[in-house]
């Protein structure tokens, strides 16, 4: 480039200063890994995220991997620091190394700068963090700290946002830091869904909230086509496609339910025909059928306010949920609301999780002298009849949900719901899937989230497929005996010497003999 008059720089200062898409192009340089230190080509949607910085105060942006997303923000705060005075950036991410990657970033793009252009130099440089001689600064944080929530910010970038935890209630802290007209830019790639990241992507899109929504798949790359894609993808899982690539929230997070299987969940999903109940979350899907056999599987609230109780209706003949109840209702009008339901669909079978108030609930059963209680063993968990564990003394009333019980009822509902040999039909327990995950090897609820609806029919599955299928061999196998010994016609024949219909070979030589002294000297004795 030839040497510019000093009249050239200043306008070239006044056109950088006004667009940052300019500016990048014609003086930012970058490190490639291949072609090393070059002038920064923008790509068209790099473009358009520099023009959507400038518009939006607010900006999330769900891509995929290796587009460049944090290299043109580091880029626009380039631009916002160098041309403006006194602006406060701070980037914050999961990890402190991950935050510090990008201020890194911002300090080589300064520094690669020409002289001329660098209208304020760098006055104190941290490995983390620089300000520059017009006031402005930068520094990097991790979310374990307590960085930027008691200062005035010019822009917050949230690097890998879906990857932060409780970034919910970080973002209760950091929003009044923008008040003053400050801005974010939330960047990631999915990471499941009921995180912040999901929720404010989904708001953005729905106009629930002030962030302008940029979707990025991996295919808005020039350079990439599908045999890209092919050779990509050849050694990676669904989940990871869907994370990396596809901008996809459903598939992408460690959910315990596989995302197959939870898209068939949704694609099921329909109004009930009936809501009703005292507080209306009574939900209905079938009316009560005198032929088919029920059972109703009831899931107790804590008592903390923080979940609640629930239950589920399972018509056994076609494995359908078809009725279901979520609220927060008082202990005894939670049991007489379990009374009434359960003698409305013919005595079902009530399966009461037996915790701390789910005893108070069985309790009021009882009391109301409910015909069909669920009674198990102490030591085994195995389901008895009624009538036997009302006298016996090591037998319970109730599932007992503990931390060897739980597993089982979890890979049993997983079980049924990969083999889709029960149907479902409500949003309700279709959103508790969406965030049913594993977290440190165990199936929870993510954090701010319940399972309760989930923990129902998990019970609900587990004594299906053990109390009552297990009773059901045993009666077939009675009547099956009874049937045998009724229309039997076979001859009792028995090698066994004493034992009623023995036929020994010697006894019956001797019969044949006799048999055949008879017949031919039956004239002697006449």
């Amino acid at each position: 480039m030839p040497k510019l008059t000093k009249q050239q720089i200043l306008k070239e200062i006044v056109k950088c200063g006004k667009d940052p898409s300019y500016f990048l192009k014609n003086y930012a340089r970058i490190s490639h890994p291949m072609h090393g230190l070059m002038l920064f080509k923008t790509y068209d949607y790099q473009d358009q995220l520099l023009e959507d910085f400038n518009d939006y105060r607010f900006n999330v942006i769900n891509k995929g991997r290796q587009l460049g997303i944090s290299t043109i923000t580091a880029g626009y705060i380039v631009w916002m620091m160098l041309f403006h005075r006194d602006k406060a950036i701070l980037v914050m991410a999961t990890k402190f190394e991950t935050a510090g990657n990008l201020v890194r970033k911002v300090k080589n793009i300064m520094k690669n700068l020409p002289e001329w252009i660098r209208i304020a130099s760098i006055t104190t440089d941290n490995r983390t963090s620089f300000e520059l001689s017009n006031g402005s600064s930068i520094k990097a944080a991790s979310t374990s700290g307590d960085a930027g929530r008691s200062e005035a910010l010019s822009l917050l970038v949230l690097d890998e946002a879906a990857h932060i935890e409780g970034l919910d209630e970080l973002w209760t802290g950091l929003y009044p830091t923008l008040s003053t007209g400050g801005r974010c830019i939330a960047i990631s790639t999915p990471n499941g869904v009921g995180n912040w990241f999901h929720k404010t992507c989904t708001g953005a899109e729905s106009g629930e909230n002030n962030f302008h929504l940029t979707t990025l798949m991996w295919w808005v790359h020039p350079d990439r086509d599908e045999e890209w894609f092919k050779k990509e993808t050849r050694n990676m899982s669904r989940r990871q496609i869907a994370q990396e690539l596809e901008c996809n929230f459903n598939t992408s997070g460690e959910t315990v339910i596989d995302s197959d299987i939870m898209e068939w969940i949704v694609s099921a999903v329909k109004e009930p025909k009936h809501k009703t109940g005292f507080d209306r979350n009574f939900w209905i899907w079938e009316e009560y059928d005198p032929s088919c056999n029920y059972l109703l599987s009831a899931d107790v609230a804590r008592g903390d306010g923080a979940d609640s109780s629930t239950f589920h209706i399972l018509k056994l003949e076609t494995m359908e949920i078809i009725g279901e109840y979520m609220g927060k209702p008082t202990p005894d009008l939670y049991a007489n609301m379990l009374n009434q339901v359960g003698r409305e669909f013919g005595n079902a079978m009530i399966v009461v999780e037996n915790n701390s108030i789910g005893y108070t609930v069985i309790d009021k059963l009882v009391e109301y002298g409910y015909p069909n209680l669920y009674y198990s063993m102490k030591s085994t968990h195995q389901y008895v009849e009624q009538h036997i564990g009302e006298v016996r003394n090591n037998a319970i009333a109730g599932f007992s949900t503990t931390s060897k019980t739980r597993p089982l009822i979890v890979a049993k509902l997983e079980e049924f719901m990969r083999n889709k040999l029960i149907k479902t039909y409500s949003s309700r327990l279709a959103n508790e899937f969406r965030t049913f995950i594993w977290q440190n090897g165990k199936p929870q609820a993510m954090r701010g989230y319940n399972d309760d609806l989930i923990m129902a029919l998990a019970i609900c599955c587990w004594v299906r497929d053990t109390a009552l299928q297990t009773n059901a061999r045993e009666l077939n196998y009675q009547k099956a005996f009874v049937d045998s010994i009724m229309t039997s016609k076979t001859v009792l024949n028995t090698k066994i010497r004493g034992q009623i219909g023995y036929t020994g070979e010697d006894t019956t030589s001797k019969m044949k003999e006799a048999k055949k002294l008879y017949s031919e000297y039956m004239w002697i004795i006449k």
